[in-house]
């Protein structure tokens, strides 16, 4: 989230003239964020902050401007603002050569105020902005918050949906059956596809099954493909949690038949304690 304001600025040029080089123009406070911020106008540049390179003009030569945080930043990490700044031209216009925008964390830390020493020459304030004796400043400050309660995002329920679609399809609602030791089961060849690559090399790929509506399984009891069938669509980690020493053995042998990796590696894991691999053997 965030909050800002955008504000003009106005300079008496020729009363700026006279000021000397830590002399600032001071603008009015604004709100922003939550936070009370104000621009510092240097008529004569800053050479305290200057880190520019070029040495051929001295920076009296240039105006300066700087955001200035004006509050107590009540965050621990400071606050994150964008200052933006234009001259607006004689015609009323923002100023296409002499814009800056920047972003910076303020803090009680670090600098209380960021900007440009260098903003723009005099000579060029003078010949390229000045109208009736004033120049314009348009300015703005956006304080960027960190949102610390974001939206919650929702458990996916993705496993629910796919046992009721496995539950219409054993209403007649099927597009592909298995026959396990005389009992049907109706599925859809597409989420199955989907949910293994065994299954969609089976269905869609150039085995016979592929143009078949009716496939028929051996060496498993139907018992256990049903099982099988629906943690495949709905949640694996439901099937691990049942997994026992007198289970696992079959476990694995699905796991690697339908290409569950990660039950696969928690099978593997389970075998792997010299317990359980005594007991299983």
């Amino acid at each position: 989230m965030s909050d800002s304001c955008f504000v003009p600025f106005k300079l008496h040029y020729a009363e700026t003239k006279g000021l000397s080089a830590d002399d600032a123009v001071i603008s009015e406070v604004v709100s922003a964020g939550g936070h009370l911020w104000r621009i510092r106008c240097y008529q004569r540049g800053d050479d305290e902050d200057d880190d520019s390179d070029d040495d051929d003009d001295a920076a009296e030569d240039y105006l300066g401007i700087y955001l200035e945080l004006m509050s107590k930043p009540s965050a621990r990490d400071g606050v994150k603002a964008v200052f933006a700044a234009f001259f607006l031209n004689k015609n009323g216009e923002p100023s296409s050569s002499h814009n800056e925008r920047l972003v910076e964390v303020f803090s009680s830390d670090n600098l209380k105020y960021w900007g440009w020493p260098r903003l723009v020459k005099r000579s060029d304030l003078e010949s390229l902005y000045v109208v009736d004796g004033w120049v314009t400043i348009a300015w703005g400050v956006m304080v960027v918050q960190d949102d610390h309660d974001p939206l919650t995002v929702p458990c996916s329920d993705i496993g629910t949906h796919l046992g009721s679609l496995l539950d219409c399809a054993a209403n007649g609602n099927s597009d592909v059956s298995f026959v396990v030791a005389g009992t049907t089961f109706q599925a859809h060849r597409a989420v199955l596809a989907a949910r293994s690559p065994v299954f969609k090399a089976e269905l869609f790929g150039s085995m016979a099954e592929a143009t078949m509506t009716h496939i028929t399984l051996q060496d498993i009891e139907p018992a256990t493909f049903d099982v099988f069938l629906r943690l495949k669509l709905t949640c694996a980690k439901k099937l691990w949690e049942d997994v026992s020493v007198d289970t696992v053995a079959d476990t694995l042998f699905y796991a690697e038949t339908y290409s569950c990796a990660a039950l696969k590696t928690k099978c593997i894991a389970f075998f792997a304690e010299e317990k359980n691999f005594r007991d299983a053997d």
